[in-house]
């Protein structure tokens, strides 16, 4: 599970890109534009891409990446416009947490409508690896918990903002063993993953 960081060459640039690989698999939650949902995932990519990124197909673009970086079966695939070799990381009770953070285009989630268009790279990405197998339910609280807590971190920061339009947020646990049932923030594991999320974002401030 050691973090890689890798450079490939793409439409003339060098763009950074950060790679994580599972042996055995892991379970997972995202929602990242490619591998996202509920399921089984062997590796996980957290890709930087140029500010004016626009295109349409980014499940493609990433499949397409998954397969050039020589990456077997299902993955997660997540984009960035944010300068992925600065990522943070955090640790709490066995939870590790990797973000990405750049707050170029800020937003409060429940803002009034703005008919601008939306830029397509997500500028805040976490990645979560649990040690312990959630079960679903508790996976689909966990990533609230996470959403929570990164709000919490912005504004810590002074940022007015509880994200960016975006974002993408993935975690991972076993797929075997006895299934804890919660996730929230004063669950056991959703507590530990809070802070760790919590921490990493906080340690983006420049």
């Amino acid at each position: 599970m050691q973090l890689q960081l890798r450079v490939r060459r793409e439409a003339g640039n060098d763009l950074p890109l950060l790679l994580w690989r599972f042996s055995p698999p892991l379970r997972a939650i995202a929602s990242s534009p490619h591998g996202g949902g509920l399921g089984v995932r062997r590796w996980v990519v957290n890709a930087q891409v140029p500010a004016s990124y626009a295109r349409r197909d980014p499940d493609r673009h990433l499949a397409k990446l998954g397969v050039s970086l020589g990456l077997p079966g299902r993955g997660v695939g997540m984009l960035t416009a944010a300068d992925v070799r600065s990522y943070t990381s955090a640790s709490d009770g066995g939870v590790e947490v990797t973000a990405t953070v750049g707050l170029g285009h800020p937003l409060l989630a429940a803002a009034p409508h703005d008919p601008r268009p939306v830029p397509m790279a997500g500028t805040i990405n976490v990645m979560a690896i649990l040690p312990e197998r959630l079960s679903d339910a508790a996976l689909v609280n966990a990533i609230a918990t996470a959403t929570e807590a990164k709000a919490q971190a912005l504004r810590d920061l002074g940022v007015d903002a509880t994200g960016t339009a975006t974002d993408a947020l993935c975690l991972l646990c076993p797929d075997e063993g006895r299934a804890q049932d919660f996730g929230g923030p004063r669950s056991l594991w959703g507590a530990r993953l809070a802070r760790a999320v919590h921490s990493a974002v906080l340690a983006s401030r420049p």
